[in-house]
């Protein structure tokens, strides 16, 4: 017989605990997601850390530190995988659009926007309007623009950017 669990029940309870966690170590969770790949329940954790990248100690600490509680509200065989986002990753909550606030990202859009010449738009994130738009400050005509999300395929922080930003900071 086979028992019905209720993903999104599971994520509910298990997001405190994971955000308490978590802000222990200075690190705010972006994404928790419970997906079953292959006949295996996979929980992926992805941790942000504001001041730096995350580290692998990073994920070690909030691995440990949930083992025992997740244990308690997962009624079933899981794996436990929790990693940064990495530098490509797309942009997908507003907890994101929010903490990503003035980054470089790259915006792909289905319509072009006007006075911009391609539909993959270096820019800054300048703004989130609540599950409506963003808006942004366009590098090729330095124009601030109001993007519908309904016009959006894609924003991804720009990784060329943030790793010139990471090596200049290194050099202080």
């Amino acid at each position: 017989m086979k028992e019905h669990f209720n993903k999104k029940e599971i994520i509910e309870k298990l997001t405190p605990v994971v955000e308490n966690t978590s802000m222990r170590y200075n690190l705010i969770p972006l994404e928790i997601s419970l997906e079953k790949e292959n006949g295996h329940w996979f929980l992926r954790i992805f941790i942000y850390r504001a001041d730096k990248g995350v580290s692998h100690q990073d994920c070690e600490n909030v691995t440990r530190s949930l083992g025992d509680l997740l244990d308690e509200l997962i009624p079933f065989k899981y794996y436990l995988e929790v990693s940064s986002p990495g530098l490509n990753r797309k942009l997908k909550s507003a907890r994101e659009y929010m903490i990503f606030k003035d980054f470089d990202v790259i915006v792909k859009v289905k319509n072009m926007l006007e006075g911009i010449k391609t539909k993959t738009i270096k820019a800054v994130l300048k703004d989130y309007l609540e599950n409506e738009a963003i808006v942004i400050l366009a590098k090729e005509n330095n124009m601030q623009y109001q993007v519908e999300f309904d016009n959006i395929f894609s924003v991804r922080l720009d990784e060329d950017e943030l790793i010139n930003k990471n090596k200049g900071e290194d050099n202080d």
